[in-house]
């Protein structure tokens, strides 16, 4: 999907965005779309790195690898949904977020929970994603 086949929502009557992330796309009629399960911080090895931007990272590259199968890339990634179960590791899952996701950016939600299936986990992240076909 083009950057100009997504319209960009950012209304002055609404705060600025915290970060690099947009309030509001609209995603034009006929695209096709994608929504991934939560990704958590595990390699297919089942190794889990021990800190949130290791993690996210691999959670980042599962969902390249979704969104590749799928015919896509982080281009057409129009929602991401974050998850960190420490409010400190905000500005670092961030980064890994900012790393991975193209113009327009996606609108975005990021929230502090009490926890995964296992201690260890620190971070999930789930996206949506559309393109035109």
């Amino acid at each position: 999907m083009a950057h100009s086949d997504k319209q960009v929502f950012n209304p002055p009557s609404v705060r600025t965005p915290f970060g690099a992330y947009n309030h509001g796309l609209l995603v034009p009629p006929g695209a096709s779309l994608l929504v991934t399960s939560g990704q958590l911080g595990i390699a297919p090895d089942d190794t889990i790195p021990p800190d949130v931007t290791g993690q996210a990272e691999l959670c980042f590259e599962a969902i390249k690898a979704i969104l590749a199968e799928a015919g896509m890339t982080f281009a057409d990634v129009i929602r991401i949904s974050g998850f960190v179960t420490k409010r400190e590791d905000f500005s670092a899952y961030m980064a890994v977020r900012d790393r991975y996701t193209a113009e327009p950016k996606p609108v975005s939600t990021l929230i502090v929970v009490g926890g995964f299936t296992r201690p260890e986990f620190l971070v999930e992240v789930e996206v949506t994603a559309a393109k035109v076909v």
